[in-house]
């Protein structure tokens, strides 16, 4: 299973400049597409098709991306915090900068699931949104996702 904590410095895009939900989707696509050899149109007409289900915001200013992609290439993550926040059609309606995005192989459809749910957990703490937000490098970032992607993390300061 693919989790937050094995996203590396090298994962983590910090103040991407995109100024709605269309753009942040296609820059990236453009940046797994990049790391993963598939054209960059793929990736985003199967995030575009997931989002079409309904959106993928999960609320206080958090989106989570996530699609099924043909074959058996690796699964793929990527971070990214937003110049601006934007509108994504959040329930909540509160605008997103923060985007976690996975892609995952149809071919290996047993991890799908339960790497989502490990991917939001780091997402549920208001301290580790608070320093994600407040991040000055990618290490930083890749440091929260790390403590607060594991059970033991939930302290009186995550409130």
């Amino acid at each position: 299973m693919v989790t937050t904590q094995q996203i590396s410095a090298a994962d983590v895009l910090l103040d991407l400049d995109a100024g709605s939900k269309r753009r942040v989707l296609e820059a990236l696509s453009a940046e797994a597409a990049r790391r993963s050899g598939r054209p960059p149109e793929d990736i985003l007409a199967a995030l575009q098709a997931r989002e079409a289900l309904g959106s993928t915001a999960l609320g206080r200013g958090v989106a989570l991306p996530h699609a099924r992609l043909e074959g058996d290439h690796p699964p793929l993550m990527l971070f990214a915090r937003l110049a601006r926040p934007i509108d994504y059609e959040a329930r909540d309606e509160e605008p997103v900068d923060l985007v976690i995005l996975v892609l995952w192989p149809e071919a290996a459809p047993e991890g799908f699931l339960p790497t989502l749910a490990a991917t939001c957990r780091p997402l549920r703490a208001p301290a580790a949104l608070r320093r994600l937000r407040a991040a000055t490098s990618a290490e930083e970032v890749v440091a929260v996702l790390t403590r607060y992607g594991t059970a033991e993390s939930d302290s009186e300061d995550d409130r």
